[in-house]
């Protein structure tokens, strides 16, 4: 059997040159999902001003991404360790640090609520180690001692 002419000279070049299917650089943390939007009802963004997109439910969300809902927004959002994130109206948050190891369980959360409210029901991350899990306002930074809690601000003056 004879092989397409494209197809008989690629497979040299595979076999002498292995380090051309390793070109592909792996995600790094920072553009890799960390959640993934389960309810979004109204009007809801990711991203800032111009750059901004609405998203759907089973979109992903990203470390150091901006959230907003408008005045008829909402959105909940679950990340990989099982923190469920409900956001109400007219509400921003950065998820400034999110990274969890499945394997072991350890890694960080940092969350910045700069107006609106918040629902936090905790995951794995928070129950392992609550010092790592932290929600900041433009007044306060919340350390979690709980696994379900609101939190709410206006905006900075």
């Amino acid at each position: 059997m004879r092989l397409p002419i494209a197809l008989s000279l690629s497979i040299p070049l595979l076999l002498a040159a292995p380090w051309c299917l390793a070109q592909t650089a792996p995600l790094t943390p920072e553009v890799q999902r960390v959640g993934t939007f389960k309810q979004v009802q109204g009007e809801a963004w990711i991203g800032v001003a111009d750059a901004r997109r609405a998203p759907t439910p089973g979109d992903g969300l990203r470390q150091a991404e901006r959230v907003s809902t408008g005045q008829t927004g909402a959105a909940t959002i679950t990340l990989k360790d099982g923190t469920v994130l409900t956001l109400g109206p007219n509400t921003t948050v950065d998820l400034n640090q999110f990274q969890f190891d499945a394997t072991t369980q350890k890694g960080h959360f940092a969350l910045d609520l700069l107006q609106g409210s918040i629902r936090v029901v905790t995951g794995l991350l928070a129950r392992i180690n609550p010092d790592l899990f932290k929600v900041t306002t433009p007044t306060a930074v919340v350390g979690v001692r709980g696994t379900d809690f609101i939190v709410e601000t206006s905006a900075a003056q």
